[in-house]
């Protein structure tokens, strides 16, 4: 009998990469699948999808941007044979209200939620990795960050440690059925107190400042994103101003058997690896 697969979507990213090269190394079957990787997915074109889910047994799922897509694919995952899900959304999820952030994980929790198949949702904090391999890491290597993020804490968690979990749950479903994981890092930081440790780190002199919300969008759109997605973005920088998710949580422990790294951690190899390096 043909072993089945493990799908990784979006394997070319910071959370799929990671866990596909980690399920390589454990001799699991992988499908690493993205819109450039060999194996091509892409959410809007559904006419792909029966062939990526061909022999799949377990599924690691980030959602597209916008809100639907994923109950479509959760319908062609049940025909096609496969067990279980494991989902990536949002550090509290279930408590953002009304916000315009976050609709499309809302949208693919409930998705996944209202499936006949296993399921684990794991609810990630922002990513450390941010600071180096997205959108704060340009604003650094010029030698400042500006963002719409005040003296309210966040726990940023080390992507490393998601790709480690999401591993963990992918091969040990039993005990992670139906559960939702709130995923942090062990301490909370405000922005300035990150840019200040990657400051030290780097060894260059490095300065965070807190705009308006408004100042931030028109920086958005001026970096050509349109004023739409630039507003979901800013509410993103709301609800954390709100402090509904700045506190740690236990998940990674749980799942893991061990501590997460920490922020400093993180810093000190992404320094030396010459994250923040001039240009």
């Amino acid at each position: 009998m043909t072993q089945k697969t493990h799908l990784v979507l979006g394997a070319t990213g910071k959370t799929g990469r990671r866990i596909a090269a980690r399920l390589r190394l454990r001799d699991t079957p992988v499908r690493a699948a993205s819109r450039s990787s060999r194996v091509r997915f892409d959410w809007s074109e559904p006419d792909s999808w029966d062939t990526v889910l061909r022999n799949v047994d377990v599924a690691y799922v980030v959602p597209p941007p916008v809100p639907g897509p994923v109950h479509e694919f959760v319908g062609r995952a049940e025909a096609a044979g496969v067990r279980r899900l494991v989902l990536l959304s949002g550090r509290g999820a279930d408590s953002w209200g009304d916000s315009a952030f976050g609709r499309h994980m809302r949208s693919a929790e409930e998705a996944v939620r209202g499936s006949s198949l296993g399921w684990t949702i794991l609810r990630a904090s922002n990513f450390a990795q941010n600071f180096d391999e997205d959108v704060f890491h340009a604003p650094l290597v010029a030698g400042a960050l500006a963002l719409p993020a005040g003296e309210v804490p966040e726990p940023f968690v080390d992507v490393d440690d998601l790709a480690a979990a999401a591993v963990t749950v992918m091969t040990e479903g039993h005990r992670h059925a139906g559960q939702v994981y709130e995923l942090s890092g062990p301490h909370s930081l405000t922005f300035a107190e990150a840019v200040e440790l990657i400051s030290r780190a780097s060894g260059r002199p490095l300065t965070y400042r807190r705009i308006t919300r408004d100042e931030y969008i028109s920086s958005l759109t001026g970096q050509g994103l349109s004023r739409h997605d630039a507003e979901d973005v800013a509410a993103m920088f709301a609800l954390m101003e709100s402090g509904l998710i700045a506190g740690t949580t236990d998940g990674l422990a749980s799942i893991l058997g061990r501590a997460p790294r920490t922020f400093e951690e993180y810093a000190i190899r992404a320094a030396a690896a010459g994250a923040w390096d001039e240009r």
